[in-house]
């Protein structure tokens, strides 16, 4: 039986990650490798990936941020640094999911669902508050003609429609926060809007630093 692993991004890993992101983002520009390359340089414990039946089929991508700096709107190209991740910040509490994404060939899987499961797993090991991200909602073109981007995602939360990112977002334990408009102009299927939405560590100790804060001698060693 093919089995699937999920762990950090290396780099003999960049090249299959580029081309499957344009695979599954055909009309939203790719990254270079030397965005990747920087990103796991930067943070790789956040870098994570995906084989199945020894295929590399998706891809998690997050930074740490100090969220009272971006709660107001913003833009990916904003609080990623155009996918350079220069915002990250070793001193911040949240983790930033920036990406992920899934080869369609995989769908069903719950490769999709593997790899949240191991971005809180991240978010637990270094003693993090929450994760928070802007995710797409490509079902929303479809119906723009008839409702505004709030109401839509009001439909979703009730249950009357299903969003392919949002809906499972839900399901995996996240919260909506509301609407990121002008997130990701190249997004034609989201109209450009992203869902703010959070998990909040359950397990999160205020009497601790997180593991980003602690001397690099210090740091665990993660097991995802």
């Amino acid at each position: 039986m093919p089995k699937l692993i999920i762990r950090q991004t290396r780099p003999e890993d960049i090249d299959a990650l580029v081309r499957m992101q344009r695979e599954v983002y055909p009309g939203i520009t790719a990254w270079h490798r030397d965005r990747v390359v920087q990103q796991i340089e930067m943070f790789p414990q956040g870098q994570l990936v995906a084989y199945y039946d020894n295929r590399l089929v998706g891809c998690a991508s997050s930074l740490v941020i100090r969220w009272d700096e971006w709660a107001d709107e913003h833009t990916w190209d904003e609080i990623t640094a155009a996918g350079t991740f220069d915002t990250h910040d070793p001193a911040g509490f949240t983790l930033y999911g920036a990406e992920v994404f899934v080869a369609p060939k995989v769908r069903g899987k719950r490769v999709g669902h593997a790899l949240y499961e191991a971005r809180r797993r991240v978010c637990k090991a270094l003693n993090l508050r929450r994760i928070i991200a802007c995710g797409r909602l490509p079902g929303y073109h479809l119906l723009a003609h008839e409702m505004t981007i709030e109401l839509y995602a009001r439909k979703v939360l009730w249950g009357d429609l299903c969003d392919p990112v949002l809906s499972f977002q839900l399901r995996e334990g996240f919260r909506f926060c509301g609407i990121m408009k002008n997130y990701l102009a190249q997004d034609h299927e989201s109209q450009g809007n992203a869902a703010l939405i959070a998990w909040v560590n359950p397990d999160y100790d205020t009497s601790r630093p997180t593991a980003l804060q602690l001397p690099l001698s210090a740091q665990p060693e993660l097991s995802i």
